[in-house]
């Protein structure tokens, strides 16, 4: 059975070959700053909690266990993950939102994505205050639970799902008042 891209590149890291590392760092720098900027939205601090992922991903690169293909790309990720939200946590402005007025948005009324582009949800969920970005983020993109999110983020059980909630809410908001921003452009 011969070895993948992957395995190969993991048992050069695993030596500590520095071309190794910058390897790791171009095929996967571009993913992990998207990943990274989901969380945190001024640049030089991605820049440093990029920084940091990858000092980390060196220093414990000895502790990653190759799990088939795709688990390097997943072990990183989580490191650039658990250290945004370290960083999201050590900063003093960091708050979830108190109550906020949104409408509700019914559930059965889920936001028509037709016409938005990727990059424009994206922009869209970053311009979301930092509670209800980060309880959205870990919710939907990495797959948490609220009670593993009340866990990462020392808070409520209830309240990640209220964060979320209200997330989700502005979120439908958000897209709702750019469609008919579109619509009435184009009238």
């Amino acid at each position: 059975m011969e070895e993948t891209k992957e395995q190969i590149l993991v048992k050069r890291l695993l030596s500590k070959e520095e071309s190794a590392w910058k390897e790791l760092f171009g095929a996967y720098s571009g993913m992990l700053t998207y990943v990274c900027s989901r969380y945190i939205i001024s640049k030089d601090d991605v820049h440093d909690v990029l920084q940091n992922s990858f000092i980390k991903m060196f220093r414990s690169i000895d502790s990653f266990e190759y799990r088939g293909n795709g688990s390097l790309k997943a072990w990183i990720t989580r490191i650039v993950v658990n250290e945004s939200l370290k960083h999201i946590k050590q900063n003093p402005d960091f708050k979830m939102v108190a109550d906020v007025e949104i409408p509700d948005v019914p559930h059965e009324e889920e936001p028509d994505l037709n016409e938005v582009s990727q990059a424009t949800i994206m922009k869209m969920i970053r311009s979301l205050p930092d509670g209800y970005r980060t309880v959205f983020n870990l919710y939907v993109f990495e797959n948490k639970s609220h009670k593993e999110i009340a866990v990462l983020l020392g808070i409520a059980e209830n309240s990640s799902a209220s964060q979320f909630h209200r997330a989700k809410a502005m979120l439908a908001q958000k897209i709702k008042e750019y469609k008919m921003s579109k619509t009435a452009h184009y009238e």
